[in-house]
């Protein structure tokens, strides 16, 4: 059910999304959404941001393990956002992004889930920086710039059903980093 949640919030939006299609994609009884999320669709998107944000950590950490700099990581990280993007018909955006922008004004709990994700990411591009060479600050600074561009470019590339603007970034963030290094 966290899958098919996380999905649709992902593709349609929070408040676009229902808990009977939730129900439905999820493949489960009715019943079973209030058992284990007894705070309801609030709950169910704080958790499904928390695991979709894992899975973003995870494919980080992979890209980071098998680069051989800070530069190829953050290009291979790119190019995978995407060929996802692509994949899905540019219907598949950043997976907190969408209920980050929809429902974390007016709800803390899933706001706390989307910044919690967020900081997670900005922590290992920074500790993939520094350990490039940059110092901790800088590299603080420096992930929250890699971050937000790349935000900014799945949303352009979303909106403009067009993946440039993500190699654009790409290119651009991969220039920056090596500046930075060296």
């Amino acid at each position: 059910m966290l899958d098919a949640a996380g999905e649709l919030f992902r593709t349609r939006g929070y408040h676009a999304t229902g808990l009977n299609q939730i129900v439905e994609a999820g493949k489960a009884p009715k019943g079973s959404l209030y058992f284990h999320f007894p705070g309801g669709k609030e709950q169910l998107a704080a958790e499904a941001m928390r695991e979709a944000a894992a899975r973003v950590q995870e494919r980080l950490t992979e890209a980071v393990a098998d680069a051989p700099d800070a530069e190829t990581a953050i290009g291979a990280v790119v190019d995978a956002l995407a060929a996802e993007l692509v994949a899905t018909d540019f219907r598949a955006g950043c997976p907190l992004a969408t209920v980050a922008l929809d429902a974390a004004a007016q709800s803390e709990t899933i706001a706390v889930a989307c910044r919690a994700g967020y900081a997670s990411w900005r922590a290992a591009v920074a500790a993939l920086l520094a350990r490039g060479g940059v110092p901790a600050e800088r590299a603080a600074e420096l992930a929250t710039v890699v971050l937000a561009a790349i935000e900014g470019a799945l949303l352009l590339a979303r909106t403009d059903r067009d993946d440039a603007p993500l190699r654009t970034v790409r290119d651009h963030l991969t220039a920056l980093v090596t500046r930075e290094i060296t």
